[in-house]
């Protein structure tokens, strides 16, 4: 494959026809093991709350068990719904992480509320009102994971302190979450997969607005995109006609502030030639040269063929 291209995995943990959701997470083991034996540099999972075809509410809790599973593929959230969370609670948790994994964990954080109006209430109150408090959440995050933290001036730490800190990252579908990243220094990732707006345009944003963190110096962004790559391209297109495709109609979308009727789902089919054209073509528009790769499709063994052929495996 085009060895300027890299490529991870985005897993929404899904649960398909009459799979029990102890298979749904057992496959998500499965996925990472084998995307760390076919060259993915990572595998994030995502979280998501009371949806019915979608196994994951606790990345962290996941990522520790898979990490135990493999060696050395990178690990991370997909992401971590902060206006939910106490910025203390998700320092320790992916602390805890960092020092278990050493070198290893990513953070990715997001806006969405990750499941219906209702559940987001049951979770954690007034969620648009968390939403509001995000910036104050994200800063607090930050100088906690720095190590610069106060609360009524007085320090608070987030422990165990690892040697190697979780690097942070911002999810996002438009300039609001990309505007954040921009404004703390994280890195961001484009969702182009759930998204009716120009990505291009989006990072060009974010790279123009991106001030230096401690952690970051340059901007860096990757790209979130729905793939299907099968060995002809009548079967990647028998495999993306295939209904229901759990993990897309059932994905609530972040908060947005334009009039878009909601996120398109604009899926990459092909053979692995065709399919990695594509992504260097959408690589020299976004000036990206890093792909989270989401697969859906309502079977494992052919998730796991996609993801294959694509590396060229």
């Amino acid at each position: 494959m085009n060895s300027q291209l890299k490529l991870s995995v985005l897993d929404l943990v899904p649960r398909w026809g009459e799979s029990s959701f102890e298979e749904a997470l057992q496959q998500a083991v499965i996925l990472a093991q084998s995307a760390e034996q076919w060259g993915y540099g990572r595998y994030w999972a995502a979280e998501h709350h009371d949806l019915e075809h979608l196994s994951c509410a606790s990345p962290e809790i996941l990522l520790s068990h898979i990490g135990a599973r493999t060696t050395r593929i990178r690990l991370g959230s997909g992401a971590v719904l902060l206006p939910h969370y106490s910025p203390l609670k998700v320092a320790e948790n992916f602390r805890m992480l960092a020092a278990l994994y050493p070198g290893r964990i990513d953070l990715g954080i997001g806006r969405a509320p990750g499941g219906s109006a209702h559940t987001s209430m049951a979770l954690s109150g007034n969620f648009l009102g968390h939403v509001a408090d995000l910036p104050q959440r994200i800063r607090a995050l930050t100088e906690l994971l720095e190590d610069r933290y106060r609360y009524d001036d007085v320090p608070v730490a987030a422990k165990p302190v690892p040697a190697a800190q979780p690097v942070m990252w911002m999810l996002g579908t438009n300039t609001k979450g990309a505007g954040y990243a921009a404004e703390f220094g994280t890195g961001y990732v484009f969702g182009q997969f759930m998204s009716d707006t120009d990505g291009a345009e989006i990072l060009r944003s974010y790279r123009e607005g991106f001030q230096p963190s401690a952690d970051l110096r340059e901007p860096r962004a990757m790209v979130a995109v729905s793939v299907i790559c099968a060995e002809t391209e009548e079967q990647a297109r028998k495999l993306a006609a295939l209904f229901p495709r759990p993990g897309e109609s059932d994905l609530p979308s972040e908060p947005t502030d334009s009039d878009s009727s909601g996120p398109s789902r604009r899926l990459i089919i092909g053979t692995p030639a065709s399919v990695r054209d594509k992504l260097q073509m959408m690589a020299e528009k976004y000036r990206c040269d890093e792909f989270l790769v989401v697969t859906p499709v309502s079977d494992y063994d052919a998730r796991l063929e996609s993801y294959r052929l694509l590396m060229g495996q």
